[in-house]
């Protein structure tokens, strides 16, 4: 069984989810009960021992062909993050190079590995907040976007962990949490987890983020990604990039803090990133409540990209980039 805290209700209410295959991990991911790249990850590497369990035959051919259809469903719930994609292959590897073995045995292997990504996560998020918070001056006022902490990850967060680092250094920083619509991350939860740590929080609707930056109050932003091209351009949250833009503008520097994981090599450049397109109803109703009129057509990308001329450094657990990412991030993953 995999216990997952359900993030659709927060912070009204604290609800775990309990999932007994690895199709409720499927849909878990799909409706967002779990969400942000890492934790998406983590629990598809779980979902996948789910599956195995599920399997009760010691036949390997039939075990490998099982786990391949698991994988293929865990797949198709999220295609924008890499981290899932990342999970999943790294899963199907140890399936595949113990297929001289018993089966029970390939399962047991499984769940080490999981159990092994998991506390990988935590140890990874301590790093990019280490590193990270050299950035961070006293008396900043950072700007954050969606949710990349302890919710978002298995714990800590990413660019949270940043901000979690230079609050227990002892840096006097505050933090300005814009809602993010349309599912409302950052008001629902990261304000949450930030007023839990009894880190100073403010919070702001997406649209008064270049008041804030243009008056002088904003010193820094920071986010998290999805997956970020092999040139630098990142994938994030929808709104993200509208915030790297002010962020120029206003001469703020935009950081994003993400493990190797979330890194695709593969992709020359941002354009190449599978945007997700979510339900309608996520912008037309707020609390389940319609706020927009009927037969409106709508539009509801979750992602977009920013492109890397607006990223001032990436935050990875091996250290921060700077440009140009083409060439420093493939140096980044030969250390």
């Amino acid at each position: 069984m995999l216990c997952l805290i359900d993030q659709t209700v927060l912070p009204h209410e604290k609800k775990y989810i309990r999932c007994y295959t690895c199709n409720d991990v499927a849909q878990a991911i799909k409706d967002m009960i779990v969400r942000g790249a890492p934790a998406i990850g983590v629990s598809a590497a779980y979902g996948l021992v789910l599956g195995a369990a599920e399997y009760k035959s010691d036949d390997i051919e039939g075990f490998i062909n099982h786990i391949e259809a698991a994988a293929e469903t865990l797949r198709k719930t999220r295609p924008t993050a890499v981290n899932l994609f990342w999970a999943i292959q790294r899963m199907l590897k140890v399936v595949r190079d113990n297929k001289d073995k018993p089966v029970d045995d390939i399962k047991d292997m499984m769940l080490n590995e999981a159990n092994n990504m998991a506390q990988e996560d935590i140890e990874i998020n301590r790093r990019i907040g280490r590193w990270g918070q050299e950035l961070i001056k006293d008396g900043d006022v950072i700007l954050t976007h969606c949710n990349a902490g302890a919710l978002a990850t298995v714990g800590y967060g990413t660019a949270l962990g940043v901000i979690r680092a230079a609050h227990e250094a002892g840096k006097n920083i505050s933090v300005f949490a814009d809602e993010t619509r349309p599912y409302l991350q950052g008001a629902r939860l990261t304000a949450w987890e930030l007023m839990e740590d009894g880190i100073p929080v403010t919070l702001i609707t997406d649209n008064m983020a270049g008041y804030f930056m243009k008056n002088g109050t904003i010193t820094a932003v920071i986010v998290g990604a999805d997956r970020i091209a092999a040139n630098g351009d990142v994938a994030n949250k929808i709104g993200t990039y509208s915030l790297a833009v002010l962020a120029k503008e206003n001469d703020i520097p935009f950081y994003v803090a993400a493990p190797v994981s979330t890194l695709d090599l593969s992709l020359e450049s941002g354009q190449h990133i599978p945007i997700e397109e979510r339900d309608e109803r996520e912008v037309t109703h707020i609390g389940g409540i319609r706020v927009a009129p009927y037969g409106v057509k709508v539009a509801n990308p979750a992602f977009d990209v920013t492109p890397h001329i607006y990223v001032t450094a990436i935050i990875t657990e091996l250290g921060v980039v700077y440009p140009p990412y083409c060439e420093n991030l493939k140096k980044l993953i030969k250390k």
